[in-house]
């Protein structure tokens, strides 16, 4: 007597249980299609607009962030270095290269599911364009480590996996002309702990 509507029940279940896992693990996988890389350095520059394909939208509703309009700014995003290995709080890289035209541009490293690492009072936690110091020829070298380095530092959880997040604000590169000759600086792993 209780015997289909328990299974029903189980089948709706099973059914409700797999088709939400399937839509959270396909949100953490992408923020949307339509993606540029330069280097180990990704953006998705339609993201934002009112073109964005589902996917991004419904990331864009579940993260619940505030999103830059597509002429207002960019987000780059890395999680790999140059050389393809992932980031690593044991190991120490550096940024080195000329940076996208911006009036400004901020960075910083986030978790891999992307907030902010946590970090002890009074370290290093970003850097913009302001602050940070040039080479004669106009480039950039921040160091990226959990231990004190000199010249322009970024510091990082000891141990941890990490992303680097760069946002180009007031850029002409967040058009849909201005991707193209755009390059990024690179990610050179300097040395890790336990090498």
């Amino acid at each position: 007597m209780f015997r289909i509507p328990l299974l029903v029940a189980l089948a709706l279940a099973i059914t409700f249980g797999l088709g939400t896992a399937s839509a959270v693990w396909a949100l953490k996988a992408t923020i949307g299609f339509g993606s540029i890389a330069l280097g180990p350095w990704h953006a998705f520059p339609d993201a934002q607009t009112a073109g964005a394909d589902p996917y991004a939208k419904a990331h864009r509703a579940r993260d619940g962030a505030l999103l830059f309009g597509s002429a207002e700014g960019l987000i780059f995003r890395a999680a790999q270095d140059s050389g393809g290995n992932a980031l690593s709080g044991r190991c120490a890289y550096d940024i080195v290269g000329l940076t996208p035209p911006a009036r400004l541009w901020t960075l910083h490293a986030s978790t891999p599911d992307g907030r902010p690492v946590a970090l002890a009072p009074g370290m290093p936690a970003g850097l913009n364009s302001w602050t940070t110091l040039r080479e004669a020829d106009g480039r950039i070298v921040v160091h990226v480590a959990p231990t004190a380095q000199p010249g322009n530092w970024l510091s990082i959880a000891p141990g941890q996996p990490f992303r680097l997040v760069m946002t180009l604000l007031d850029t002409p590169t967040a058009g849909s002309s201005g991707v193209i000759d755009l390059s990024m600086p690179s990610i050179k792993r300097t040395g890790c702990a336990d090498a």
